[in-house]
């Protein structure tokens, strides 16, 4: 049924569309067609190609990449990179070097994160033509469980007749329900990160990750930031040892930060915003600002998609039912990524792509990772991977924690970057690593090795074992697994008997 050997057949054919158009329409057969090319999207249809299959690729954007690489991951990170260099030069006045105030040109700045994103999908684009995936630019939407219509970007349409497809759509930014005014001084995460201009004061209304990263920009820029969240605590999926070390810089950098606080009412008042707040630790109700960004979540993109033709199904929030192969409840329709929820991450798509594309092909595969590593790249960044301190309290499993603080750690010290922690969440009677966290500079490229320990089914002893370069990050691993023992080389602390 799948393999190289099929052949795609293409029947041209035209139809009327009103009194002075004409329009073409195309009718294509693939084996494989990928709604979405986003990190899951274009994973899935790379890997496809790879084993064999003919992949039909279909996304709105000129190029695959998705929001991760549009107005996502990647913009944000070019711009976060500029704001640690900020932070670090003003630092360097403490050990004896002076650059100055930095003079901010925000075209160039604009440019230099555009730059960034057109490398990457421009890149993308050319992998499509390398291995042959048949991209068409536009909006799909189906018409029964074997048949999509394409609306192109070009203003025709096209016919797509699948054997297998696999939606991922992903998401959009969430709207908080009475809070919507139509006003350019109102900014989601995608109109953020255009980079318009630097406003005075900025609201960001929301301490997840999203809301976070994008204030650690904003406030490095010179924007004077106040953090509005409605939880008792920002980055609620964090544990809260964590998020202490985090939050203690995160003080000093923005203006203000409200916790278990609502905004009740926006309203414009030509070149700014007032804001009503309501919480415990408000002191100041009402409030005026340049700009507000609302950074609260986000929701899944399955309007249009006409998923109502099928047999796929979605749950209550709206996001797609699917099974551990990522099979929908159409046989024919598989569903991947933001859109059928967890956590929404792209590596996590991408993960979910490539088992989707093997169960398609009928190998013996199923989505059950132990560890999904989510990280914030604040300054310092926060990661962490499988179980949580806070997980385990809440389902009642027993665990031991062995936390290793940067202060001891050598190459914090020569960073002058000591407000860091790395922490490892153990199964006592077995001595297995269940999850692992880390806050500190490089944090995100630290807590694979943590995942790695978690899949692999690796104890404490393996890590303690496993020889680190010194002086690095990286070994704060290994410290806390010497902790856990009651023996670290660079800390004394004697465990517990």
């Amino acid at each position: 049924m799948y393999g190289n050997n099929s052949i795609r057949k293409v029947v041209p054919f035209y139809y009327f569309c009103d009194t002075k158009n004409w329009l073409y329409k195309m009718s294509i057969k693939t084996e494989l067609a990928v709604i979405g090319g986003g990190p899951g999207g274009y994973a899935a249809a790379f890997l496809a190609a790879d084993l064999g299959l003919q992949v039909t690729l279909i996304d709105l954007e000129k190029n695959p990449g998705g929001v991760c690489l549009y107005r996502g991951c990647i913009p944000s990170k070019a711009l976060l990179h500029v704001a640690k260099l900020i932070h670090e030069a003003e630092e360097a006045k403490k050990w004896g070097i002076d650059f100055g105030e930095p003079k901010i040109d925000i075209n160039k700045l604009r440019d230099f994160k555009n730059g960034v994103v057109n490398k990457l999908t421009g890149g993308l684009g050319q992998l499509s033509k390398q291995r042959k995936v048949n991209f068409i630019n536009g909006r799909a939407s189906f018409q029964n469980s074997n048949t999509i219509i394409v609306d192109k970007i070009d203003s025709t349409k096209e016919e797509i007749n699948f054997e297998k497809a696999i939606i991922a759509t992903g998401s959009l930014p969430a709207t908080i329900p009475g809070l919507s005014i139509n006003s350019p001084l109102i900014m989601d995460s995608t109109s953020a990160l255009e980079m318009n201009d630097v406003p005075e004061k900025l609201l960001v209304i929301g301490g997840g990750y999203i809301g976070l990263e994008l204030s650690t920009v904003y406030a490095s820029l010179g924007s004077k930031v106040t953090v509005v969240e409605m939880m008792p605590g920002l980055l609620p999926g964090a544990d809260r040892d964590m998020v202490a070390v985090l939050e203690r810089r995160l003080k000093t950098t923005f203006e203000k930060i409200y916790t278990e606080t609502k905004v009740v009412e926006l309203k414009e008042n030509g070149n700014s915003i007032t804001v009503k707040l309501e919480g415990k630790k408000v002191d100041t109700p009402e409030q005026t600002f340049d700009k507000v960004l609302i950074s609260v979540g986000r929701k899944p993109v399955t309007d249009g998609l006409g998923i109502e033709n099928t047999k796929v199904n979605t749950n209550q929030r709206g996001f797609i039912v699917v099974d551990k192969q990522l099979k929908t409840d159409d046989p024919n329709i598989y569903a991947i990524g933001d859109i059928v929820g967890g956590a929404m991450l792209a590596h996590k798509a991408s993960a979910e792509g490539k088992v989707a594309v093997e169960a398609i092909l009928g190998h013996k595969v199923a989505f059950e990772p132990n560890a999904i590593p989510a990280v914030v790249f604040t300054d310092p960044e926060l990661a962490w991977t499988g179980l949580t301190e806070t997980e385990a309290r809440e389902k009642g499993i027993k665990v031991e924690v062995a936390k290793f603080p940067w202060g001891a750690s050598g190459r914090a010290t020569t960073l002058d970057r000591n407000d860091g922690m790395t922490k490892l969440i153990i199964e006592p009677e077995t001595e297995r690593i269940l999850g692992v966290a880390i806050v500190g500079v490089g944090a995100g490229d630290i807590i694979a090795e943590g995942t790695l320990a978690i899949e692999m089914g690796a104890v404490v002893k393996d890590l303690e074992l496993t020889i680190h370069p010194h002086p690095t990050l990286s070994e704060t691993m290994m410290f806390a697994a010497e902790l856990f023992y009651g023996h670290a080389t660079d800390m004394y602390r004697p465990k517990r008997k």
